[in-house]
């Protein structure tokens, strides 16, 4: 291969591949990009003679990454909800708050009031505080419109975020996520109306990736949520869920019996869960923001999960009700100090797992020659920094696509 084909060489690294158990360290390495991809990437003293390229970088001996992955946001709505948080510490639950109007149903309120423009400007500073971390893809639900105008303009906004922002964007499909005013006390007849009118439309709009749904007491049954998943499998989009966060209603078994993507929160996983999700390949995605704001006690059962070899995820569930937390370096601290998830594992869950949670093992999450050239660079001394620091942001230069992207400063 002729090094002047390649694009971009950066030198002076150290690289944490996440190929691997462990983190994959490649000591004073380097990493080469064409055309968007990992041309190659290893120690540099074994880079091939007279290398070189169109642009050549040095890394003054920093930590370069994968780029960070946040695989479940429910990012863009409107409204604000810290009433509810008030309320919380006054001794509401939040089961209270929700059949109270509160909840999910106060934020569909909001979010239906808002026109695309509105909803854009609410959401640019949340998601601008994540690429401030390094982060180079990023899910976001819709969720917060529960008709199908609403949730349409969810995931047009959703688009425009990535093509705003060089930034990947994997959207979500969550009408199941509340039963709208209209449809109070006919639970089955809005999950008709999802799978009938709602879902088929926006798929056909090409503004769905995946399929989500609430599979919870205060959301949707199982055979509610089984309705959806098979609406998903006609339409051949994947699927995912909330399971497990409240109660245990067999969510995950459900998701992993239609080879879903990812289970997500399961503090109530139960051992038949767990096993389910190994089975099928489903990742588990861990939400310690909403644990933590929760005030939950139930911890997800983290080495039932390692024993069986499920691959744990972690993500920020940013959301203006139970996770109001822009910052998946703080969710990968939280990850550790309240789900004692290690350092490597954290990364691991921001990285490999990540991209796997949302089917794109293939092409993301790992530094590695074919894959995206999406990367981080850090000012840290080892990797392990980025879980043990809280409230400081060491990132200080990110690569999208295999070009240099502003990292928005948000303060830190």
């Amino acid at each position: 291969m002729s090094m002047t084909a390649w694009d971009a060489l950066w030198t002076n690294v150290h690289l944490a591949t996440m190929t691997h158990q462990g983190y994959g360290e490649v000591h004073d390495g380097a990493i080469a990009v064409r055309d968007g991809l990992i041309a190659w990437a290893g120690r540099r003293r074994d880079l091939p003679a007279g290398a070189k390229a169109a642009e050549e970088h040095d890394g003054r001996g920093r930590w370069l990454t994968p780029g960070l992955i946040d695989c479940h946001t429910h990012i863009v709505y409107a409204g604000n909800r810290s009433d509810e948080f008030e309320a919380r510490l006054n001794g509401v639950p939040y089961e209270e708050i929700a059949r109270r109007g509160g909840g999910i149903l106060s934020t569909v309120r909001a979010t239906r009031a808002a026109d695309e423009a509105a909803l854009l400007a609410a959401s640019l500073p949340r998601v601008k505080a994540l690429l401030a971390e390094g982060v180079t893809t990023l899910e976001v639900k819709s969720g917060y419109g529960l008709d199908t105008d609403t949730e349409a303009r969810l995931l047009r906004v959703a688009r425009e975020l990535g093509r705003m922002l060089a930034l990947r964007v994997r959207t979500t499909w969550l009408g199941a996520h509340a039963v709208p005013p209209e449809f109070a006390g006919r639970a089955d007849d809005y999950v008709s109306m999802l799978c009938e009118q709602m879902l088929p439309v926006l798929a056909s709009q090409g503004l769905v990736d995946a399929v989500d749904a609430f599979c919870e007491t205060i959301g949707f049954s199982p055979a509610q949520t089984e309705r959806v998943f098979d609406c998903a499998a006609r339409l051949g989009l994947p699927v995912k869920l909330h399971a497990e966060q409240l109660s245990d209603q067999g969510g995950a078994a459900l998701v992993a019996r239609h080879r879903g993507l990812s289970a997500d929160h399961l503090e109530w996983l139960s051992p038949q869960g767990v096993q389910a999700m190994a089975a099928a390949g489903t990742v588990a995605v861990l939400l310690p923001g909403a644990f933590y704001f929760l005030r939950e006690t139930k911890l997800p059962p983290v080495q039932a999960l390692r024993d069986a070899g499920v691959p744990m995820a972690v993500s920020t569930d940013c959301n203006p009700g139970t996770s109001p937390m822009p910052s998946l370096l703080a969710a990968m601290n939280m990850a550790c100090t309240l789900f004692r998830l290690t350092p490597q594992e954290a990364l691991a869950g921001t990285t490999r797992h990540a991209a796997a949670a949302l089917g794109l093992a293939g092409t993301l999450g790992t530094l590695e020659a074919g894959k995206a050239a999406d990367f981080a660079l850090w000012d840290i001394d080892r990797p392990a920094d980025l879980a043990y620091m809280l409230g400081l942001n060491p990132c200080s230069a990110v690569v999208h696509a295999g070009r240099v992207r502003d990292v928005p400063r948000t303060g830190n």
